[in-house]
């Protein structure tokens, strides 16, 4: 059995600062903790007419997150809020990949604009600007280092992600101001913050696909090691099925 090859999503940028040509951009902790639990990182430039290619190359697909949003539109807002940054050929491919990472029940782990991106490609919506629409909200911009919790999340029973994590209660890092609003058809709600921002979604009838809104690959709490290790397991199943 050949080691699960994972495609993780970039973030991409415009010239300036590591290049005066448009560049790609990926934290070092996205693929270390790919490899630490055992996968083979693959980095995916947004090229959506190779998704179908990609997928056939890799056994589980990372959706990172970025500075980024996901365009309005996509969800029938009628309007966008001034703080939403759009990157349109990355949520063009990512769109795309995920829709066919789906068709083919592959695993998929949704992180934080990941998350939210994952809810849109299946049918729901988004907060656009969670300070305008949640009444005394928590900081999800946490002020604090990101390799420190910002607050705990409640974990849903009989969910997928309380099996992996096998507590009720969690602490997390929160860099966010958007969120899921109407959860996907076919979606549950798997934590959930203390103000009721939802903090994670997991698609029913299939075999992993987890959305959470924040960013596990700082391994904040053992929970964090546990849902890639999850995740790169079930990658092994899938990759036994491309053999």
């Amino acid at each position: 059995m050949r080691t699960p090859i994972i495609g993780i999503t970039l973030d991409s940028e415009e010239p300036g600062g590591y290049s005066k040509l448009p560049w790609y951009a990926l934290r070092k902790n996205y693929a270390q903790s790919v490899a630490d639990a055992g996968g083979i990182p693959m980095l995916l430039p947004h090229h959506a007419d190779l998704a179908q290619a990609y997928l056939d190359t890799i056994d589980g697909l990372v959706l990172t997150g970025g500075a980024f949003d996901v365009d309005p539109a996509l969800f029938w807002a009628a309007d966008r809020h001034p703080t939403v940054i759009l990157k349109a050929e990355r949520t063009r491919f990512e769109l795309a990949i995920v829709q066919g990472a789906v068709a083919r029940k592959m695993p998929i782990l949704g992180i934080c604009g990941g998350q939210q991106l994952l809810n849109v490609a299946l049918g729901g919506s988004l907060i656009q600007h969670i300070p305008d629409e949640i009444e005394q909200p928590l900081a999800h911009e946490q002020p604090n280092p990101r390799t420190e919790p910002g607050h705990d999340v409640a974990v849903t029973a009989d969910t997928v992600l309380a099996k992996i994590v096998g507590a009720a209660k969690v602490p997390v890092n929160s860099a966010h101001h958007q969120a899921v609003k109407d959860v996907a058809p076919g979606c549950v709600v798997n934590a959930v913050a203390e103000d009721g921002v939802i903090e994670g979604i997991e698609l029913t009838g299939h075999p992993f696909c987890i959305g959470v809104q924040w960013h596990p690959e700082y391994h904040i709490s053992p929970a964090d090691t546990a849902l890639f290790n999850a995740f790169i397991a079930q990658c092994r199943l899938n990759e036994c099925r491309h053999e």
